[in-house]
């Protein structure tokens, strides 16, 4: 059985998104090197990558096109199969590229995704996907790379209201300028 991970860059305050320019994961850095390996590492565990439209949009837009990507990030989208949720998408013009309505319906595809063989599924960005899959119960792990800043406001990871048991500490890695990877399990409600 496949299990659904959220992966995401997050501010000591919960900030995920980037409108602030908090984070570069392509600037030439130590901790950056340190990171990009073990995103390798998590990237050869997924066969999956689960996106709303407008982050799959902005991939498709700019990874496909890369030749010289060190990161291996362009590789690994080409390999793994892609799910993608929306209700206006029609042809995703992505090779491996699968459609899901979401909607009501969301939460039987998601379920019928990690029924199949295969590993992880990870869904990266799409922050109103991720309170989604929060809200219905759907995420087995989260992965935080947590950067020792304060930001004050932006979107947040975990939705307002959303309430959860204790999650169980899997892994910390502290990196060489002071960010931190935390993984945790979500026990099923």
């Amino acid at each position: 059985m496949r299990r659904i991970v959220v992966t995401q860059m997050i501010s000591l305050d919960g900030i995920v998104d980037n409108e602030q320019s908090w984070f570069d994961p392509s600037a030439d850095t130590p901790q950056n090197a340190e990171m990009s390996e073990v995103t390798r590492q998590h990237a050869a565990a997924s066969d999956g990558f689960l996106v709303g439209r407008v982050t799959f949009e902005e991939m498709r837009g700019f990874w496909p096109q890369q030749t010289d990507d060190s990161t291996g990030v362009t590789d690994h989208l080409n390999r793994v199969a892609k799910y993608v949720v929306s209700r206006s998408l029609d042809d995703p013009e992505w090779e491996g590229t699968t459609v899901l309505r979401g909607g009501d319906g969301l939460a039987d595809e998601i379920r019928d995704l990690v029924a199949q063989d295969g590993t992880d599924i990870v869904l990266t960005g799409s922050i109103e996907l991720a309170h989604e899959l929060f809200r219905l119960d759907l995420v087995d792990e989260v992965r935080l790379f947590v950067h020792p800043v304060v930001l004050g406001s932006g979107r947040r990871l975990f939705p307002d209201g959303w309430v959860h048991r204790a999650l169980e500490l899997l892994e910390e890695r502290r990196f060489s300028e002071g960010a931190l990877l935390l993984r945790f399990a979500l026990p099923r409600g």
